[in-house]
């Protein structure tokens, strides 16, 4: 069995990657500048990353331009697409401990997360993107006698991928994986706070074989990388996740420039509702738990907002808490450590100054609610609970994006779906009753792109991820994924 010393032997034999992936080449950024790269785990220093800005996004467009521009990747034969995609599968597979410890390292994910469900889930995403893009058909129109059309997709072109430091690596693939299958040239701005794995893929890109300015990786702050890359004239398209304050600006930068095209996954304030007829408490409670500890909170479809009918209430609550003190916070390269650090500083401050809100408007602290692990000079936040949140209350109402649980307390079902839709946010919702009409009735009312019933994030790459209202719009996995990386074209051809 894998332990503590044989991760932290992983990630003493690694070559940290910092150089920017651009037309092919590992390379420091154009200015010569670096930022430092601070673990979450003790606070340390990692290594000092290349500070890309303007100059270098200007470098990576056009490099991503002339490839797609000459067909390198665009006119290959899709098999040759497949053979390739697949190769860098099976070197990400090969290297699946490298890229695990980087990514425990670099935003503090336990590596138990990293190792089982992050960088597999990863692969399996860049595999199912690779072995669907020859199932994409056009389409035949009626037409007069006189006349053929058809319908074909076309790769949009330049995409730019803006990613969050959550799930940097799953995420960086549910946008490059699709873009690449549909002949983009893409070009993958990482969080300043994660920008790791990302340069790892960029190199194993380049040794799977994607031709030089195919997948350029440019590391660098969201307010000159992410800002240049927005406003480029000769970017095609935007696909982010993340906040929603960056999600406008860049909706703005599309219009202040060529009207690219803009795709958005941003915040959630999740309900998980939990109805008095719940076929399962215990299992209810355990999904209820994790499906907001789990990445010690910071997961854009967290269910921060529970909701518990009047009946159980006290109950539930009662079982909850006692799943969540078994969570085991510690080292994220400790095997048996469950809850890791939050990601920065900034959002461990963040974090807390939400708990000491939540206590000023009066919501009953039932769990945690403090620093923890201090001495190790890391961000860690202890799982905590509150009770007697209204839904008026801040806690109810903005996403925190750590380890922080609101329980709010309804009596009738339509009340239920009354509070979960009175939020800014529409992107999960999770419920749980034997009642087969009310659920079906609840799934339909909740204005929420994805709706789980009787479990927690229970479903995979194969169905869509997006949300309703201002969690955006577009949408990441499954087939449709594809389509937006293409453009539609209609070919008449007069007999």
């Amino acid at each position: 069995m894998r332990s503590l010393a044989h991760f932290e032997a992983v990630a003493g034999s690694i070559k940290i990657p910092g150089e920017a992936v651009i037309d092919g080449k590992l390379t420091e950024s154009v200015s010569g500048k670096t930022f430092a790269n601070v673990s979450p785990r003790d606070g340390r220093v990692l290594n000092h990353v290349a500070q890309c800005g303007p100059e270098d996004v200007d470098l990576a467009v056009k490099s991503a331009r002339r490839a797609f521009d000459e067909g390198s990747w665009r006119k290959l034969h899709y098999r040759e697409k497949k053979r390739i995609l697949f190769k860098l599968a099976e070197l990400m597979e090969r290297d699946i401990e490298t890229l695990a410890v980087l990514e425990s390292l670099d935003v503090g994910k336990p590596i138990s997360n990293a190792l089982g469900g992050d960088v597999p889930n990863a692969i399996r995403s860049l595999r199912y993107y690779a072995e669907a893009l020859d199932k994409v058909y056009g389409e035949v129109a009626p037409e007069a006698p006189d006349r053929f059309s058809f319908v074909v997709h076309d790769p949009l072109g330049v995409i730019g991928a803006i990613v969050p430091w959550n799930f940097p690596l799953h995420m960086a693939m549910w946008k490059v994986a699709p873009a690449l299958a549909m002949g983009n040239s893409v070009i993958l701005k990482p969080a300043e706070q994660s920008p790791l794995t990302a340069l790892k893929l960029g190199e194993l890109a380049l040794e799977a074989g994607i031709p030089a300015g195919v997948l350029n990786v440019i590391p660098g702050f969201g307010a000159e990388a992410g800002k240049a890359l927005a406003l480029h004239n000769d970017v095609d398209m935007l696909a982010f996740t993340g906040s929603g304050p960056v999600g406008k600006l860049l909706m703005q930068y599309s219009g202040q420039s060529n009207l690219k095209r803009v795709s958005l996954e941003l915040g959630g304030k999740s309900p998980h509702i939990v109805f008095a007829d719940c076929p399962d408490l215990d299992r209810a409670a355990t999904e209820a738990a994790w499906g907001i500890f789990y990445n010690s909170g910071q997961v854009c479809t967290a269910g921060s907002r529970l909701l518990v009918q009047d009946a159980i209430a006290d109950d539930f609550t009662n079982r909850l808490i006692s799943v969540a003190r078994k969570i085991v916070a510690g080292d994220p390269l400790e095997p048996a450590t469950t809850s890791g650090a939050m990601v920065s500083e900034e959002q461990m401050k963040t974090a807390l100054r939400y708990i000491e809100t939540a206590k000023r408007e009066g919501g009953t602290l039932a769990l945690g609610g403090n620093r923890t692990l201090e001495g190790s000079g890391g961000f860690y936040v202890e799982p905590t609970v509150f009770s007697g949140v209204t839904p008026e209350n801040t806690l109810a109402r903005e996403e925190v994006f750590g380890p922080v649980l609101a329980i709010t307390r309804f009596t009738e079902a339509d009340d239920a779906i009354r509070i979960a839709n009175d939020t800014n946010y529409g992107l999960a919702a999770g419920l749980w009753t034997k009642d087969i009409t009310l659920a079906h009735r609840a799934a339909r009312e909740i204005r929420a792109g994805l709706v789980w019933i009787n479990g927690w994030d229970s479903c995979d790459i194969t169905m869509p991820f997006g949300g309703f209202k201002q969690s955006g719009f577009g949408r990441d996995r499954s087939l449709h994924a594809l389509h937006k990386y293409a453009d539609l074209k209609s070919v008449s051809i007069t007999l």
